[in-house]
This record gives structure tokens, sequence and C-alpha cells, in this order.
């Protein structure tokens, strides 16, 4: 039967287990070979993009640590300048505006972005109105502002399809005469004997909202690039100080972690150990982010990015590591992962990790962990193998000492108790009360049915039987005494806000039901963090 590790283990010093726990250490590290292996050939990407995710989940770094943090990274050397293309591009994108003032100011750059580039020069400048109700467009308006303002300056570089140009007086009186001048050879011919259009305040103003950027991004990207690391442009610096500080932790991490290489997310994780600030007293059992600020705030310099990667794989992202086994894996690797897994599961006892805990409080927590991590996911290997049905779950219960109710009610809320539970529930309740829990329960259900209607494996029987709508779980639910039989558990992939199932492997471990992801137990984390003695 799978060892769920529950019993406390027994913080003395004795040779008794020995074998077994060097047997245990053995037997996970050869599971850290393989799945280090596997990670390596052909899913290195995809676990430093799970990493990314992790990391973007983390809290305790304020908005001005943040921006010192990216900016920090930012003017590291060797120059990151993809990674600031990737910053200007999300800034071009959601606040334009911060921008155009600057390229406004020096609106004279642009003759190359108009020069022997006859799409862009039409783009810009060839929107004029036909009608006096409408206005020009951007770069219209400053060309005939400009060309009013300066007739006797630039008027004969005009050029017009028709037969004849058209006079500024006969201009003037009918806008839509405009409609008839060629753009590109105007705009050439500014280019070339007209460079004041370039430094006006008709051409400047036009530029101020950013909407040029939309014309060519990546010219405007490059162009500020330079501008940052050539020129120290302040104002530059200013609207990326401004953006890192506005924006949130999350969106930052998810646009920009994910253009690092290795090396790069190695100083960013480096980085970021001297701006968390994680407190143990509001961890969240279940959010993986949290667990991994406190190694990485705990394990400064302990540390690789290979065992990171593996940590976070196997304690955060449990379910899409196994999918990756059976897709990636070969028969071979398959089959010793299965043997190693099986042989975790089976043998022992809580003490044998004992002194995997005991190293965590030594100069090399991480390695402790990872091997904590790594019982946990050969558990939920196990549990997605061989627990399918009722029975096997029951028994699961049983041989791991957790009582429970077996509960044939679909329930969503925490304080809601099943009346099939197992329980000695009192009969003497009143007719009305009873009566109204039926109504609300009937549109609790039937909305939940609704919503899952769709999902083949989410299917329930209905049982009409004295006229109620109780929804039974062909895998198996019950009410579990790890939380006080208060909420109902289920064996199916969690869709609703279940609790979670405390497996003490320190109280030593915990285990998210419906994921079946083992992390670590808040007071062995907090023994950690104090660097106290078990």
């Amino acid at each position: 039967m799978l060892q769920l590790f529950l019993s406390e283990p027994k913080w003395i010093d004795h040779n008794a287990n020995d074998e077994s726990a060097k047997q245990k250490k053995y037997l996970l590290s050869e599971l850290e070979s393989l799945i280090q292996s596997l990670m390596s050939s052909s899913g290195r990407s995809e676990a430093r993009l799970w990493l990314c995710n992790t990391l973007s989940g983390i809290s305790s770094i304020s908005p001005r640590r943040q921006q010192e943090l990216f900016l920090s990274l930012l003017t590291s050397k060797p120059t990151k300048q993809h990674l600031a293309a990737q910053l200007l591009q999300l800034i071009f994108d959601k606040q334009p505006q911060k921008v155009g003032p600057i390229i406004a100011k020096k609106s004279y750059m642009l003759q190359d972005f108009f020069r022997g580039n006859p799409v862009r020069i039409l783009q810009w400048f060839s929107n004029f109105s036909g009608s006096s109700g409408l206005e020009h467009g951007k770069g219209a308006k400053a060309l005939s502002q400009f060309s009013f303002v300066n007739r006797d300056l630039c008027w004969e570089e005009l050029e017009w399809k028709g037969k004849h140009g058209q006079s500024p007086a006969m201009v003037a009186t009918k806008p839509q005469y405009f409609l008839d001048l060629d753009v590109q050879r105007t705009v050439e011919n500014f280019l070339e004997y007209v460079p004041e259009f370039w430094s006006s305040r008709e051409f400047s103003d036009s530029l101020k909202d950013g909407e040029i950027l939309d014309i060519d991004t990546k010219f405007f990207v490059n162009l500020f690039v330079d501008q940052m690391y050539k020129e120290d442009l302040e104002e530059i610096w200013e609207v990326i100080d401004e953006f890192l500080t506005e924006e949130s932790f999350s969106f930052l991490c998810r646009h920009l972690l994910i253009i690092l290489n290795e090396q790069e997310l190695q100083l960013f994780l480096d980085m970021i150990s001297k701006h968390l600030n994680p407190r143990s007293e509001s961890i969240e059992y279940g959010n993986a982010s949290q667990w991994l600020e406190i190694i990485l705030s705990n394990c400064t310099a302990d540390w690789t990015i290979n065992q990171l990667l593996l940590l976070n794989a196997v304690t955060t992202q449990g379910r899409q590591l196994l999918h990756f086994v059976r897709q990636e894996g070969s028969l071979d690797v398959k089959e010793k992962i299965n043997k190693l897994v099986f042989q975790l599961c089976e043998s022992g006892s809580a003490n044998d990790l004992t002194p995997i805990m005991k190293e965590c409080f030594n100069r090399k927590t991480i390695e402790a962990i990872i091997l904590l991590g790594l019982q946990s996911w050969a558990i939920h290997f196990r549990l997605s193998e061989e627990f399918r049905s009722p029975e096997s779950w029951e028994s699961l219960f049983i041989n791991n000492g957790i009582r429970f109710h077996k509960s044939n009610k679909y329930t969503l809320l925490h304080d809601e108790i099943s009346e099939d539970c197992g329980s000695d529930l009192d009969e003497r309740s009143s007719k009305r009360l009873k009566s109204k829990k039926k109504r609300k329960q009937k549109k609790k259900r039937r909305r939940s049915f609704d919503r899952d209607e769709s999902d083949e494996n989410e299917l329930r029987d209905f049982d009409l039987s004295n006229n109620r709508l109780d929804l039974q779980s062909k895998a198996g639910d019950w009410l579990l005494s790890t939380d006080g039989y208060s909420t109902t558990w289920s064996s199916r992939p969690a869709r609703t806000p279940v609790k979670a199932l405390l497996l003490s492997v320190v109280e030593v471990g915990f285990c998210q039901m419906g994921r079946c992801c083992l992390t670590f137990h808040f007071d062995f984390m907090s023994k950690l963090l104090n660097r106290g003695k078990p």
C-alpha cells in the first residue's frame, strides 16, 4: 500500500534506520538523475517556462523594489539589448503616449525614417480629408499647416497631380484640394530641400501621442535602444523607470523573463533573493510561488539553475511533469521511473525521511528540499497511476490512518456537511429549514451541472429518490478527518474549492487533493526559516 508518511518522525539520534534511510536517498537520487536527464534532453525550455510562471506569482516585492530589480538586470554587463527591446515593445503597446513626447522632441531624427520609404510616407502623410467637416490626419495636418505658415519658403515644393498647381489662397478656401497633392513626391522634396519642416512645431505636435509608433514599431525599438545605451538618453530611462514601477510584478515576469537565456535567468534569481521579504506566518499551502520565495531567500548561493528547474517541476508542476514524462520519455526511462516510484512509495516509514529533514537545517538546504520534492512527486505519480476506483482510495485512507465519511452530495461551500456522510445528524430539524436548504442546494447543483455539462470526464448520475436531486460521484466523494469533515473531497481533478488534505511528513508534508502535489508543511518551513532545531 502507498506510504504517505503521515506519522510524525522521532527526532532522536539513532542508527536503527540508517540502511533504510540510505536506500531511500539512493532511490530519490536515481529518480532525480532520470528526470534531470529527460528535462535536459527535450524539456529544458518547458521547465524554464514553468519556473518563470512560478516566479510571476511572487507577491512580497514592492513596486520600488521590482523597479530596482529589473533596472539592475537591464543595466548589467554584458548589455541586455534584447531585454531592452522587449521592454520597449511593451511600453509602445501599453503606453505609447509616454514615448510620443520623446520622439517629438527629436523629430528631426525621423528624416531617416521616411527617406527612401514611400510606404511609410503614404501611411503618415496621405490622410487628407475631403470634407470640411472632418480633420486631416496627423501627418497630413502637419504638412498642410507648415506649408501655409511657411508658404514663401516651401510652397513651390508641393507637387500636384493635376496639370497645374494650386495657389495658397485657393487651397485655403477649399482644403479638399489637398486631395490632389502628390504626397510622396512632396515629402521627398521636403526631405531634400526643406529641412526646417522636420524640426518644426507642426511636425513635432503630430508625434506627441505616439501614434506614429504603429507604422514600424521595430524601427523605433532599435532607435530607442541605441539612444538608451549609446546616448544614455535620460528621458527614455525615466519612462522605463516609471513603467517598471507601475506595472505588476506578474506582468513583467511573464513578458520579460521568458526571453532570457539561462545565464541571465540565473543572474535574475541571484538578484531577486535580495529583494524578497516572505512572511512565514502568511504562507498559503497551495501557493507555489510562496514556497519558491522561501527557498530563494533562505538558500542564497546554495542552488544552481538546474536545481531550481527540477525543484520547481516536482513541487509546483507535478501534473505537467507527469504528462511530460509520459509523452517524451522513452520506454526504458518510463519503466525505470515506474520501478523507482513503486519502491519509494511501498517501503519505509516516516522516520526514513528524518535524516533528510535534518539536512534541511544544514548549509545545503536546497539539496534536502529537492529530495522531499522528489518524494512528493513519486507519491503524485503513484496516485495518478494506481488509484482510480473508490475502493482503492478508501483502502489508501484506511492504511494511512485517515478517517473518512462517505458523501453522496457534491458540496461547494466549506461549511456544508452531507446528510449521507455517516455522521449521526439531528433528524429533528424543522421542515421549513430543510425545505429552504433543499431549494438552495438544488439551485447550486443545477448551476454547477450546467457549467460542467460539456466535460465528459465530470459527468454525474442523478438520484431522484425522495424528491431530492443528489449528485452521485462515479469516482467517489468523501469527507475526511484531516479538515474536520467540513468539505467534500473528490478523487477527480479538483474543479471546486476543496480544502487540502494535510499529510504530515514532519509534521511532514502537504498534499493538495486533486493535484496530489506534496509541498512542505508550514510548521517545518517556519523552523527552517528560523534556523531552529527540530
